[in-house]
């Protein structure tokens, strides 16, 4: 049995957004669960049984299997997704269709 987990957790797990991202789509109201358009943040669903759908679009559930990349970031490449000044990210070295969430050691 599966257990429940937040509304914008389980759209940021699925590649909607960032999880920020996901709480202002939440409350904008683009977010529906089981039908019914959902505008209260920390609202809980059950993955196994609630149908999640974003802008009119089923999210699909499957079950994710995740891969650890461990890479030695050479230098002139940043720990980004993406770069608004166009500098070349770890994304760039990393050639995959899975989604990447790159984390750096601080």
């Amino acid at each position: 049995m599966e257990e429940e987990v937040r509304l914008q957790k389980f759209l940021a797990s699925h590649g909607v957004a960032s999880r920020r991202k996901c709480e202002e789509y939440i409350v904008e109201g683009l977010v529906e669960v089981n039908g019914k358009i959902i505008t209260e943040l920390g609202t809980k669903i059950n993955p196994s049984k609630d149908v999640v759908s974003f802008k009119g679009k089923v999210i699909e559930n499957k079950d994710k299997d995740f891969v650890y990349i461990l890479l030695n970031k050479p230098i002139g490449y940043i720990t980004s997704a993406k770069d608004q000044f166009k500098r070349d990210t770890v994304l760039d070295l990393v050639k995959t269709k899975a989604r990447v969430v790159p984390v750096r050691k601080t």
